[in-house]
């Protein structure tokens, strides 16, 4: 059967009943290159017994490669998506909580609800960055889409509500996004005419929206 020796290091390793020197992978741990004899006559008795690394198939080595390829891609991707969401939602998202730590409703709790609505009769506390995207996407659905795809409309009023701490707040942005929504709405589709009760239209829905929006928010 033979033995592989490493003439470096001076160890060699016996080959056992079925195994070639070709099945071993041709250098030693220690970096030298292992030759093969047919017995140790001429080795020096002090020289030591090893264990060697077989030779990975390359059929093995073709699928593990495959694998390996495969689970950095899965991987890259799910990295990718995770810092895209970061970047693109988890801003936005830190950005309105930040801005609802900074503007607080002017109104306390031991005032009444119509008080409380009184005081945000206004455009103080709009929270522009929000609501000038969502009322330009809000315009496009109800410009090209129709049947139940507009319901898309009023889940994004909501969203605004709910996106505020504040319910009132949240709803006096919702209503300022449904206004000018439906008026940019109005204007693609060329209906000139009904400027005026689209963008009431807009208003009454982006009450509705946001008030239940805010609402959830709060449960």
């Amino acid at each position: 059967m033979g033995y592989l020796i490493c003439s470096k290091c001076k160890s060699y390793y016996k080959l056992q009943s079925g195994e070639f020197p070709k099945n071993f992978v041709d250098t030693c741990d220690c970096g030298g290159n292992l030759r093969y004899v047919e017995n140790l006559d001429f080795v020096d008795p002090n020289w030591k017994q090893i264990s060697l690394r077989k030779k990975v198939k390359r059929r093995k080595k073709l699928i593990n490669k495959i694998q390996s390829v495969r689970s950095i891609g899965k991987m890259d991707l799910k990295n990718r998506l995770i810092k895209i969401f970061q970047n693109k939602f988890g801003r936005r998202v830190y950005n309105t909580q930040d801005w609802n730590r900074k503007h607080k409703s002017p109104y306390n709790m031991d005032m009444g609800l119509m008080n409380s609505l009184m005081n945000e009769l206004n455009f103080h506390n709009i929270r522009w960055v929000l609501v000038i995207p969502i009322a330009i996407v809000i315009a496009i659905i109800f410009t090209i889409t129709h049947g139940i795809f507009t319901l898309l409309i009023f889940v994004l009023l909501a969203v605004v509500g709910y996106l505020l701490n504040d319910q009132i707040i949240g709803t006096k942005n919702a209503v300022v996004t449904g206004a000018i929504s439906f008026f940019l709405g109005s204007l693609f589709m060329g209906s000139f005419l009904y400027i005026i009760p689209l963008t009431l239209l807009g208003a009454i829905n982006g009450a509705v929206c946001g008030w239940i929006g805010g609402y959830i928010k709060r449960m």
